[in-house]
């Protein structure tokens, strides 16, 4: 599923459920999908997210400090949702909710 394409377009293609995520729980999908299991990938798919949400295709949310370490202990957790731009960004690029 996810390796044949570009990881940001795989990332809205998650999104399209309509959905809050959190980042991790994106993150975490990616790296088994595209085989980013090292510290690197996961801050590198965080990195991606990071970018859609500040090109106004992801909308934060929420945010909490990873007390647990499920991503990164006392680094921000962010909860995302797709935002109306990044329907039609995704629907452009031929991305779709699978």
């Amino acid at each position: 599923m996810g390796k044949n394409r570009p990881i940001k377009f795989r990332i809205l293609e998650l999104f399209l459920d309509g959905k809050e995520h959190w980042n991790y729980e994106i993150v975490s999908k990616i790296q088994k999908e595209y085989d980013m299991n090292s510290a690197y990938g996961r801050d590198s798919i965080n990195f991606d997210i990071i970018e859609l949400a500040s090109g106004g295709m992801l909308k934060d949310l929420e945010q909490r400090v990873d007390e647990e370490g499920i991503y990164k202990k006392g680094f921000l957790l962010h909860k995302y949702v797709i935002t109306d731009f990044g329907k039609v960004r995704g629907s452009d690029a031929c991305v779709r909710y699978v």
